[in-house]
């Protein structure tokens, strides 16, 4: 324990190749008990010619020597105040955090306090997740959280404010997503602003905003769920379906499965966006094979309706696992017209199948 807190010498030994493990940010887990996401909303010739030479005039040079004008002074990074160069490198992971201590001797005495706070980070992580020999401990994850949290560590108040969520002590949860937000942390300005609709009563202004935030850091999650609450509106906010659909579909290129499964349906219906029918078949299959049981439905009934009955059964299948109910009436209809060995090859299909990865 006393060789990982120990300051490291970064300034002194650039050359150090010793590294923490990378810490990773967490969002609000979905789960029914926590954060409830809805899925759909119920509701020529070059123009360009030569000067004629005969025309042209010599020019007249000057014996008068010329200079530049002096270029203006380069900046002075390592002239940044503390506390400024602190909140800049709040968010920063370990890789970033020890680079930035390699620039100038100024900056590896001003971000002390957070490379003190990643080993901190670190132990919470084991204490938490039981790494490393250690058993699961909650709150002294929690009490490491807090350590690297009062050091200026964005990372640590996220992690401590998913703890205090889980226990149901939400204001104190939001107030550590409030803190990390501020300092520009995308996953603490999607989780505030998700905490904003799970609240009583819900701010639907408040959870726009910060989910705005994060959403044009490129956070697919804040992106859903921006495209969600404009998708429904609520409060002041009015429904809109044309900026909606643009969030789904940047969540959805981001990978993100449950936008995947919303921008099928918006170019299938043709909300927020003109009808497409191959875009809308295009989402729906990138849904399935991820694992949308939904998807997997609705994509199993297009197979089926397009006379291919052995990718419909598979489908069907996996979305009757998953638990569509609607699924198994489908799929036993089609199992009807296929012979026996080919349930059993479409089965055999359905038991090696693994979804692809996703957000």
């Amino acid at each position: 324990m006393q060789n990982e807190t120990r300051e490291e010498r970064y300034y002194r030994h650039p050359a150090s190749t010793d590294s923490l493990p990378h810490s990773h940010t967490q969002t609000l887990i979905d789960s029914p008990q926590q954060m409830k996401h809805q899925t759909w909303p119920r509701a020529s010739p070059s123009p360009f010619s030569s000067l004629p030479f005969s025309n042209a005039t010599a020019p007249q040079f000057s014996t008068r020597s010329t200079r530049p004008p002096p270029s203006p002074p380069a900046a002075d990074f390592t002239a940044l105040p503390y506390d400024v160069l602190a909140k800049i490198a709040a968010s920063f992971d370990h890789p970033n955090l020890r680079a930035a201590s390699l620039v100038c001797r100024a900056w590896c005495e001003a971000l002390r306090p957070l490379r003190e706070a990643m080993v901190m980070l670190r132990w919470g992580k084991r204490f938490k997740h039981g790494r490393r020999g250690v058993r699961p401990n909650a709150d002294k994850a929690l009490e490491s959280f807090m350590k690297a949290a009062a050091r200026g560590s964005a990372l640590a108040m996220v992690d401590a404010g998913l703890i205090y969520w889980e226990r149901g002590e939400k204001p104190k949860a939001m107030e550590l997503y409030l803190r990390a937000a501020e300092l520009g942390n995308p996953s603490a300005q999607c989780n505030l602003g998700i905490s904003y609709l799970q609240v009583e009563p819900p701010n639907t202004e408040q959870a726009l905003k910060w989910l705005y935030k994060a959403s044009v850091c490129g956070n697919v999650r804040a992106q859903y769920q921006l495209a969600l609450c404009l998708h429904r509106g609520g409060g002041r906010v009015r429904s809109n379906m044309k900026e909606a659909a643009k969030w789904y579909k940047k969540a959805a290129e981001g990978g993100y499965v449950r936008a995947m499964y919303n921008i099928s349906l918006c170019f299938s219906i043709g909300e927020g966006l003109s009808r497409n029918h191959q875009l809308a078949r295009k989402w729906m299959k990138r849904a399935a094979d991820r694992g949308h049981s939904k998807a997997q439905f609705e994509h199993g009934l297009a197979l089926f309706s397009e006379g291919d009955m052995m990718k419909a059964v598979v489908y069907l299948e996996l979305a009757t696992r998953a638990g569509e109910k609607g699924a198994a009436h489908v799929k036993n209809a089609v199992l009807h017209r296929l012979s026996s060995a080919s349930r059993d090859h479409a089965m055999h299909l359905a038991d090696s199948w693994r979804a692809l990865r996703s957000v």
